[in-house]
């Protein structure tokens, strides 16, 4: 088996990282934390998770993530599944983030975007059928 265990992610301010992933995970909680150096830089980190998964932030970010719209190399995006996209709407709405893009329409699952505070792409899906043939079915 194997499976996501973290992401690490370098942020400009911890504390407003955190904001938008507590509004996520609302049952995660900062694991650890302190400081290092990277490539002569110091900065602090965090891990924010569980017992099994975690993102970690670095808060030595110094410049903008790359453009969405463009087409450099890097990431696009990632994204969490979750049984109540609702409600993940809902926390993250009321934190004061807003959609950046709707998902598409689709009779098996549902999506939306989001933008965290450091510009990464953030992709929320709630499938409507277990099974796989449906779920990760595309149109050509």
């Amino acid at each position: 088996m194997i499976h996501l265990e973290h992401l690490n992610l370098v942020v400009r301010n911890i504390p407003k990282a955190l904001t938008f992933y507590q509004a996520i995970f609302p049952h995660w909680q900062v694991r650890g934390g302190g400081k290092s150096t990277w490539y002569g830089v110091e900065r602090n980190w965090v891990h924010f998770g569980d017992d099994y998964q975690y993102l970690t932030f670095n808060d030595d970010g110094n410049a903008d993530n790359r453009d969405l719209s463009g087409h450099q190399v890097g990431l696009a995006h990632f994204a969490y599944a979750t049984d109540d996209l609702d409600g993940v709407i809902s926390r993250l709405q009321a934190a004061g983030y807003e959609i950046a893009k709707p998902g598409m329409d689709d009779p098996y699952r549902r999506n939306v975007y989001f933008i965290d505070p450091d510009g990464y792409e953030v992709e929320f899906v709630e499938y409507l059928t277990d099974i796989p043939a449906l779920r990760n079915r595309y149109d050509q």
